[in-house]
């Protein structure tokens, strides 16, 4: 077994500690007065990192509508005739197409399960292209900034200061709702993040093939690392006198445990016969459908999973790149919706996307910059399919919507978004405005998408 030196071993401990079970009593409200939930449901955000170009994802193919489109994509226009076609009732005459390596998704839209939430983004309250520049309302800080903008989506947190996001507030109110079960409500596939931050109760963070294990050690026994685990298992068990030495033993001891029961509850179940992209993103949806097999005898009620995949900030080959990008978003979020009707789970399991931002329909010359609205996918038998949600812009350089370079306000906040995916996930109306804290700003506080 190879040495591992102090600093690894912290590092990697840590980690792995990450999931805490037992929640605080301080949070003043608690959904339904903590009553278990009798059903299950789970929410998945796919996150793209980097800002998505989504309008180059999902495009206007009837004449007019496209012909204002290629003007201001310039070299970046996908061509009309390679749109795949899909049916948007509620569009009027103007018809829509997404991009031609997206095959696998356009059918499930098209077989009703899937829809798009279009100019979608952060705002602190309703933003015209006049109170933009005459600064007549508030706006989110830091606008184009990857990190600002990821923490805005994740923390909906506009103008204030906010270490908490939406999810983490979601699994707080719900916390005695789900007492018994043996899994975190958050679980991030992709590091910590501010998404299921909380006050009350931590994420549990596995690698992209499920739990962590410590690094050196090994479960089975007379494997190397055996001894040394079982060793470092009597140390947490021992007596000490610290606080701070109780504490982190009590840490370590209980993310054991964690990675334990998680690992062995999966193992006991088959893994679904879907096939996945062999990508990072397919390997991460691939775990959360693992863990969804197996939700049974984790006791698990309600989860929200965090996976991401980066690549998507196209300043440079986007004409090259793109494709790419977008084929594996399509086959590895089909493959998980195929895997969730694989375990008749798809009308209790919806799966959304979340990314920096939008990208200027202009042209750096070989790519794009940052933006600000874009469009999103929401995906599973609960989501109202074949729809376009929301307003849709004209993709029009200089439009009403434009404040530079194909740059567009959102008609749709992240938190209207955010709000419909929670009160969906069992947050009544009365704490929607926790979850989303600029909610009371807007009039619409359900768009409406989940049946």
């Amino acid at each position: 077994m190879a040495k591992i030196n102090r600093r690894d071993f912290l590092r990697n401990t840590s980690a792995a500690a990450v999931f805490a079970a037992t929640p605080g009593l301080a949070y003043s409200q608690v959904v339904g007065g903590g009553a278990p939930f009798d059903d299950y449901r789970a929410l998945v955000c796919v996150f793209f990192f980097g800002g998505n170009d989504s309008f180059n994802m999902l495009v206007p193919r009837s004449d007019t509508e496209y012909g204002v489109y290629a003007a201001s994509r310039q070299n970046l226009a996908i061509a009309q005739q390679d749109l795949l076609p899909i049916t948007t009732p509620g569009t009027g005459t103007t018809l829509y197409g997404m991009h031609p390596t997206m095959t696998s998704l356009q059918q499930i839209f098209e077989a009703g399960s899937a829809a798009f939430v279009t100019n979608v983004g952060p705002l602190v309250e309703p933003t015209s292209r006049d109170d933009f520049f005459n600064k007549s309302v508030a706006l989110p800080p830091q606008l184009f900034s990857h990190n600002d903008q990821q923490d805005q989506w994740n923390s909906l947190k506009g103008n204030r200061t906010s270490k908490t996001g939406w999810a983490g507030r979601m699994a707080d109110l719900i916390r005695s709702n789900v007492a018994g079960q043996q899994m975190a409500t958050n679980a991030s596939l992709f590091g910590n993040n501010l998404l299921q931050s909380a006050d009350e109760t931590i994420a549990y963070v596995m690698g992209p093939g499920g739990p962590l294990q410590f690094t050196g050690f090994s479960t089975t026994p007379g494997e190397p690392g055996f001894e040394q685990r079982q060793a470092f298992i009597r140390i947490l068990e021992a007596q000490h006198g610290s606080i701070y030495e109780r504490a982190f033993a009590e840490v370590q001891s209980r993310a054991i445990a964690t990675a334990d029961t998680v690992t062995a509850a999966i193992d006991s179940r088959p893994p679904p016969n879907t096939v996945f992209p062999q990508s990072q993103l397919g390997g991460q949806l691939r775990t959360v459908a693992r863990l969804i097999a197996a939700r049974d005898d984790l006791q698990m009620r309600r989860q929200v999973f965090f996976v991401a995949a980066g690549g998507f900030d196209s300043h440079d080959n986007q004409v090259e790149d793109q494709p790419g990008l977008l084929a594996d978003v399509s086959e590895s979020i089909s493959a998980f919706y195929n895997a969730t009707v694989e375990l008749g789970v798809s009308d209790s399991v919806t799966t959304f996307t979340q990314s920096d931002f939008g990208r200027t329909l202009t042209s750096n010359g070989d790519g794009t910059d940052h933006a600000w609205g874009g469009n999103q996918i929401i995906l599973g038998d609960a989501v109202s399919g074949r729809q376009l949600i929301g307003s849709y812009p004209e993709l029009q350089i200089g439009g009403p919507e434009d404040v530079g370079g194909g740059r567009f306000i959102p008609s749709t906040s992240a938190d209207q978004y955010a709000a419909t995916l929670a009160r969906w996930f069992g947050i009544p109306d009365i704490d929607l405005d926790i979850v989303a804290p600029n909610l009371a700003n807007f009039a619409v506080r359900d768009l409406g998408f989940m049946v």
